[in-house]
């Protein structure tokens, strides 16, 4: 919440790549007295958001929408009036995306886990819209922030990104329309960009190692939480929305992890799957905290990979070190067809 914000959307599409806004918990709202409408705020703040982005680029600049969201259709109707490039939309089943922006050419991508969600997408979408997904992002279980599988999944790193990526190409490579497959979660070096395109992936999504470039729109304590980190760091809670997430360790998640809880009267009810009455503390609160730097109340959600992460670097530098990556990577032989 508020780690992507138009300075880094900008910075990453000034490089040739897709920048990405996130719209959930924009606007400042928790500042504003009891009672102010928190929907309105940070419908206000995401197109501000956005016409920033625009006036920094020239790119490619889209937008994470999350189904979970209690404003979600809100959201994406203003990314449809501000026309992005694309809106990424996961944490549930987009099924109704394609009626939110008719009418637009804003690209829509919908993120899954499975073969299993991408089809029940796409049938719906084909039903009622005539419209096939323009991509997919298939989210892996070393991804971090709220994820999409169980804790036993999570654990034992099932199925692999590998699996998911055979099949979902499976499926896609036999629809009348392509549909290009974008992997993420656990992506963190060129090579792990390579092996993915080598697997036929038409492209990757990188999140936690932008954390730590110097136009992160978080304070920079959040960032010295990666910095700081080592392997054993990288942990996973119960979120208050009823998924596992994934963090790094402190003081904050030790107290969550035993039981301890901070209770709190709901001001917005942004997202759909929390309870208030059960939650142990507020989600949004928490997050917000966390990107302004307040670590003794909060934590930072991370990848798998966050612990990897040793300097904080310009956004420029860091894709130039990725491409090197890339281009040193070892390829697999093509397989020589029999004569």
């Amino acid at each position: 919440m508020r780690v992507s914000k138009a300075n880094l959307a900008a910075a990453v599409a000034n490089t040739g790549c897709a920048g990405v806004i996130a719209s959930v918990g924009l606007g400042g709202y928790e500042k504003h007295p009891r009672g102010a409408d928190f929907r309105a705020l940070e419908l206000v703040a995401l197109r501000d958001e956005i016409r920033k982005a625009r006036s920094m680029t020239d790119g490619v600049v889209g937008v994470n929408a999350m189904v979970a969201l209690t404003d979600y259709e809100s959201l994406v109707r203003v990314c449809a009036k501000e026309n992005v490039d694309m809106i990424i939309s996961g944490a549930g089943l987009p099924l109704h995306l394609p009626g939110y922006t008719a009418g637009t050419n804003v690209k829509l991508i919908p993120v899954v886990s499975s073969m299993r969600s991408l089809k029940i997408i796409y049938k719906k979408w084909m039903k009622d819209f005539n419209r096939c997904p323009d991509a997919v992002i298939i989210e892996g279980t070393n991804a971090g922030g709220h994820l999409g599988y169980s804790l036993e999944q999570l654990e034992q790193s099932t199925p692999t990104l590998e699996e998911t990526l055979a099949d979902v190409l499976e499926f896609t490579q036999k629809l009348p329309t392509p549909m290009p497959v974008i992997v993420a979660g656990g992506i963190f070096t060129g090579e792990d960009m390579a092996h993915y395109l080598d697997l036929g992936a038409s492209g990757v999504q990188m999140a936690t190692r932008f954390v730590c470039t110097e136009e992160c729109d978080v304070d920079i304590k959040f960032k010295q939480a990666y910095l700081n980190a080592g392997p054993d760091d990288i942990t996973l809670i119960k979120s208050p929305v009823g998924l596992p997430g994934r963090v790094i360790n402190n003081a904050f998640v030790d107290e969550i992890k035993n039981g301890e809880t901070m209770p709190f009267r709901c001001k917005y009810q942004c997202l759909r799957t929390c309870n208030p009455s059960t939650a142990p503390y507020c989600i949004a609160e928490v997050l917000a905290k966390a990107s302004e730097g307040n670590m003794d109340e909060a934590f930072a959600f991370a990848g798998s990979n966050a612990w990897r992460c040793n300097e904080i670097v310009s956004v420029r530098t860091l894709i130039q070190t990725i491409m090197t990556e890339y281009e040193n990577a070892e390829h697999p032989e093509p397989v020589q067809s029999a004569r």
